[in-house]
């Protein structure tokens, strides 16, 4: 075995100097390897938003990248962290987006229907959303994708409102101040399963207020669908809510930086089936995530994505090895193309070196027997026969392979045969000159 090793170098060594020569190369020239940690906008803590962040950190954890986890106001403030390099990758309501940010950001995709819920006291006696005109509401603080949306709509219905009408409390904050009488609306640009919704819907004294014209508004507004909370679709038994309700709803989506790598995007789109595949109050299994409901270019390496799924290394090797390999590939194929033809040209060029070591004797041995034949006596050419067994001695030195000691023999047994020639025959004038 060791000899065959050996064998082995002797003939290829070239092309694993080659070979180990393009690897280093490879590794110099490739793509850089993905980043281990990015900061994710998470929003406020305790909204949805957060909720939904610490799922892709978990998810992300599991493929040894470590998501930081930033606490902001919003929507509006993730765009501007993202904007600004703060973060890498964001939770952004749908619309907020500006033409200027179509140049430096790309969308991951829709996620989730995020409607726009405002709750009112059973005692304001208010049917319609520019009924809320004078009364306490809570929309959010400054930075705030429900702020935006809110002040959005209330433009739609007679401008400006009082400030009164525009509390920046949110959340559970803003839920609690409700349920205890000090707003007589909230609204929340949010998601179903937020806790603060949840507890909303079933707040005795506490109504949704219906959208009678959402289609209309999803007309004037392109960042709004007009979406329907089915009756009995938050609790079958209890009949919540008692009938359908209609709302309009911007669609969450995933936003990250254009310059983020394409490793790590595979790998928030891959968590991003993972938590939102499933279906909701507002859109059924497989809706999400969805390429299409976004206002942001949608990257290249996404569009494959939704197109083809994962990449064939991606299903079978984990994210480190199967990132290497996609990386290295493309440089791999030009450094294969070469060693192919190297491979094939090798064994002759070794051949060639091996039974040049040998034949390369076959001058001196002419030399010798043309310088013996010359000479006249017996006792001239024993000097001759002298040097062919010095002759004899070097090329027993020789170190061939097993497989060419057959011609390292023939040439012994011609050194021989030249002595023999030599002591036994008249010497023949001109031969070998």
């Amino acid at each position: 075995m060791v000899t065959a090793a050996k064998d082995f170098l002797k003939i290829y060594w070239p092309l694993v100097l080659v070979a180990f020569a393009g690897l280093v190369l490879t590794l110099m020239l490739m793509d850089p390897a993905p980043p281990k940690t990015i900061r994710f906008a998470a929003g406020p803590l305790g909204g949805a938003y957060y909720a939904y962040a610490e799922r892709y950190q978990r998810l992300l954890g599991e493929q040894d990248v470590k998501v930081t986890l930033i606490q902001t106001a919003g929507s509006v403030e993730n765009l501007r962290l993202l904007d600004e390099g703060g973060v890498d990758v964001a939770l952004v309501q749908g619309g907020l987006a500006t033409p200027g940010d179509a140049e430096t950001l790309r969308s991951l995709g829709g996620l989730f229907h995020e409607p726009f819920w405002v709750f009112v006291r059973d005692e304001a006696g208010v049917k319609d959303f520019g009924q809320l005109r004078d009364l306490r509401m809570a929309i959010g603080p400054d930075g705030s994708g429900t702020r935006l949306l809110a002040l959005d709509l209330q433009g739609e219905f007679d401008g400006v409102w009082p400030a009164a009408s525009r509390n920046s409390l949110t959340g559970t904050a803003a839920a609690g101040a409700l349920i205890e009488g000090k707003l007589d609306a909230a609204a929340f640009a949010a998601s179903p399963d937020a806790v603060y919704v949840q507890a909303l819907l079933r707040a005795p004294g506490i109504s949704l207020l219906p959208f009678e014209r959402a289609e209309a508004l999803s007309r004037r507004q392109p960042a709004l669908a007009a979406v329907v909370l089915l009756r009995g679709v938050v609790d079958i038994g209890a009949d919540l809510p008692a009938h359908d309700v209609s709302l309009v709803a911007p669609v969450a989506q995933l936003v990250v930086k254009k310059s983020l790598h394409p490793a790590i995007e595979a790998l928030l789109v891959d968590s991003a089936s993972a938590i939102h595949q499933d279906g909701s109050l507002f859109a059924r299994a497989g809706a999400f995530p969805d390429p299409d409901s976004t206002d942001l270019p949608v990257s290249r390496q996404v569009q494959r994505y939704y197109a083809n799924g994962p990449s064939f290394l991606r299903r079978y090797f984990s994210f480190d090895l199967a990132n290497f390999l996609d990386r290295a590939w493309i440089l791999a194929i030009p450094l294969l193309t070469l060693l192919f033809p190297l491979v094939r040209v090798a064994p002759p060029i070794y051949r060639w070196r091996v039974r040049r070591k040998i034949y390369i004797w076959y001058k001196d041995l002419r030399d010798l027997e043309a310088r013996g034949r010359d000479m006249p006596t017996k006792e001239e050419r024993a000097v001759i026969t002298d040097e062919l067994e010095d002759l004899q001695v070097e090329i027993g030195e020789l170190d061939v392979p097993l497989s060419y000691t057959d011609d390292l023999y023939r040439l012994r047994n011609h050194v021989e045969f030249v002595k023999h020639l030599l002591m036994n025959t008249r010497p023949t004038p001109g031969l070998g000159a």
